[in-house]
């Protein structure tokens, strides 16, 4: 490399200077200028290149090249007269012509250097051997796939000749024949076959400068044979399972031409191969269009599509998905499932569903029946409860379906995957309820369990507790559960040390606690951390809308328990169901809707009039479907002549109703079949039933 020095640092300096940096071939060591601050002087400082004023002290025999910029022929002169012999000194304009050339130089070969590049790329990626000569029989290219066949490197095999490196090649016979060969077979040294296709290189003039020649193993083509041989094997193979699927399976091609059913198609369809291969993907549809030609004109899938299928007009559902191989659209392939066998499996996994709600909390909001104002905003605050960790209250009469709620609102909440523990206050000894609910320590009291016990707070830890009947807790009971709310901690019975719970309280209760407040026998503490969030749940009266859906929902459960198969309740008997006051509420109304279920013969199916027992209004006392009938008062009878009148006239429509069955017209009636017969015969009414 030569040691080039710059005199002169201004435009023409600072252009030399750049140029020259961007060659590899001369070495810029100092830069000379009479001004410190000049453009050339600043930029050879940041590339690290000495500097300095006077170039006199820099000239000695490492410098092989003086560049004059400074455009001053007196100092041309001073550096010729100054420079040893072997230092050449060149003008500016010289030396910037002499830095393009060299600017030009190197950029032509690294043109040169990518495009041989990209074609020794181009050469090695592909899957066949390529061997190239000049005239001369010289190898000049010798591609990657090449050395693995012929088993000798590039490096071997570049500028050598052909027939040197390939004993057996006849390229030099077509550099002499000038003609092409093409699929030719031949054995190499290491006993590999290939076949080769030898070409001869001929410019337009016709002087032969070269061949070539391209060869493949031939045991990759007997491979591509095996591979075929495979793929008929992986066709059978397919066609055997979807053969031996229980979905039915149906294929068509890009024109939607039937190509392959399996059985269970032909099961489900009635459809034979002859009816479908090779016919348009109509011919299977009974109601419903093609779903083939829908996934064919779209290139999408489609899934769970209701459609009929076959003569017998079979409802499906229908997955449909196309077949794309490389891009290209094939066909498409579509699975049947028979819809009566997807419900049965639906009612399996209902049914199972409900055996697990029994396990922990039954019921969601979904379960809820609501129509009313009053039920609606029930729900909504108890959904909006479910999302806090706020105590709730739950307020209203027996039956109206606190628990329910309470269910709902732990299986809405972030703890619905831990427990729900349910308890009865009322129904818990009080001597025992303390110990129930907080737990006891060993030997707490006589007959106390070995190791203590857990209570049910400590059970319900990270879940739900839902306290029923809160109104009837004993006074002691209620400070503890004071001290539960405020401290989120429990002390066993028997026990000192405080345990830690992490517990949502749900209460439930059908008195009135504000009452229990003024008489005492319920804390006013307790009340108030209890009522955060109250929620009023409203009778069965006030929401009489809403028993037709109770009733249907109610049927359905009472058909499991039982074993019936009861599918409703007729317009009639609903009017009468909403008629009544119902003051035991939902739960007295799943009670009547049972007594009348057990009560029905074999062959009906929907509850009537006669199936329902008595109502009486409980304002009234009289009969519901009796009050329009009710007599005014005559003169000149007594009291018990028209008692008696109409207790039998009571008889006679209960026994005209019941079919004459006696036995259920005295269980309906709340007498001894016995004394019914003897009412009988006392108004004369044997006569007029029937057994």
């Amino acid at each position: 490399m030569q040691n080039v020095m710059i005199v002169g640092a201004g435009k023409g300096g600072i252009a030399v200077l750049k140029l020259l940096n961007e060659t590899e071939v001369l070495n810029v060591q100092v830069v000379i200028d009479r001004n410190s601050d000049a453009p050339g002087i600043l930029l050879a400082q940041r590339e690290g290149i000495v500097t300095g004023t006077d170039w006199l002290p820099f000239l000695n025999e490492t410098i092989d090249i003086i560049i004059d910029v400074t455009g001053s022929e007196r100092v041309f002169q001073q550096l010729r007269n100054a420079k040893s012999k072997k230092t050449v000194l060149i003008p500016g304009s010289v030396a910037f012509l002499l830095a393009q050339l060299l600017e030009e130089k190197e950029e032509l070969i690294q043109k040169h250097q990518n495009e041989s590049y990209k074609q020794e790329l181009i050469f090695n990626a592909t899957n066949d051997g390529m061997v190239v000569i000049d005239n001369y029989g010289h190898v000049i290219l010798f591609n990657r796939r090449a050395e693995e066949m012929m088993g000798v490197k590039k490096e071997q095999a570049i500028g050598q000749q052909v027939v040197n490196v390939i004993p057996e090649s006849r390229l030099p016979l077509i550099l002499e024949s000038k003609r092409i060969e093409t699929n030719q077979e031949m054995i190499l040294g290491n006993g590999r076959k290939i076949i080769t296709t030898r070409i001869p290189i001929i410019e337009e003039n016709g002087t032969i400068i070269g061949a070539f020649a391209v060869f493949k193993d031939i045991t990759e083509v007997v491979n591509l044979a095996e591979e075929i041989t495979d793929l008929k094997e992986i066709q059978t193979m397919l066609q055997a399972i979807i053969h031996s699927s229980d979905d039915a399976i149906s294929v068509v091609d890009e024109l939607g031409r039937g190509i392959l059913i399996n059985p269970a198609y032909t099961r489900l369809t009635g459809l034979t191969k002859e009816q479908v291969i090779g016919q348009p993907a109509t011919a299977d549809i009974s109601e419903g269009e093609s779903m083939h030609m829908k996934v064919l004109q779209t290139r999408r899938a489609v899934r769970g599509t209701a459609m009929r299928v076959g003569a017998n007009k079979r409802e499906v559902i229908v997955n449909v998905a196309p077949i794309i191989v490389k891009g290209k659209l094939k066909g498409s392939v579509g699975v049947i499932h028979d819809m009566s066998e997807i419900k049965s499996l639906s009612r399996e996994l209902h049914r199972a569903r409900q055996i697990i709600r029994t396990l922990e909390a039954k019921y969601t909001f979904e379960d809820i029946i609501a129509h009313s104002e009053e039920m609606l905003l029930a729900i909504e605050q108890a959904k909006l409860g479910a999302k806090t960790p706020a105590t709730v209250l739950l307020r209203g009469e027996s039956g109206t379906g606190k628990e329910l709620f309470a269910h709902a609102i732990h299986n809405a909440s972030d703890r619905k995957y831990n427990k729900f523990i349910r308890v009865n206050c009322a129904a818990i000894a009080e001597s025992l309820l303390e110990s129930e609910l907080f737990g006891y320590e060993e030997g707490a009291f006589s007959g106390a369990r070995r190791g203590g016990k857990r209570g049910f707070f400590e059970e319900a830890n990270n879940g739900s507790i839902f306290l029923d009947e809160i109104g009837e807790l004993p006074a002691n009971t209620q400070a503890k559960l004071l001290r539960v709310l405020q401290e989120r901690e429990i002390i066993r019975v028997g026990g000192t040390k405080p345990i830690a719970i992490n517990v949502r309280i749900i209460a439930a209760t059908n008195v009135n606690l504000e009452k229990g407040i003024a008489n005492g026998s319920f804390r006013e503490d307790l009340y108030y951390r209890l009522n955060r969030m109250p929620i009023h749940i409203p009778p069965l009266r006030k929401r009489r809308e809403e028993i037709p859906l109770l009733s249907e929902l109610l049927i359905q459960k009472i058909n499991r328990d039982y074993g019936k198969n009861v599918e409703g309740v007729t317009q009639t008997a609903v009017s009468r169901l909403m008629n009544y006051d119902w003051p035991g509420n939902v739960r007295e109304l799943e009670n009547i809707l049972g007594r009348a279920m057990i009560f029905m013969n074999y062959n009906e199916s929907l509850i009537n009039v006669h199936h329902l027992p008595e109502l009486r209004s409980k304002k009234t006392g009289n009969e519901l479907h009796f009050s329009e009938n009710s007599k005014s008062v005559e003169p000149n009878r007594s009291l018990s002549g028209m008692v008696e009148e109409y207790e039998a006239e009571i008889i006679k429509d209960t026994i005209h109703r019941l079919n004459g069955n006696k036995t259920l017209t005295a269980k309906t009636l709340g007498l001894s079949v016995r004394n019914l017969y003897y009412k009988l015969e006392k108004y004369k009414l044997e006569n007029n039933s029937t057994q």
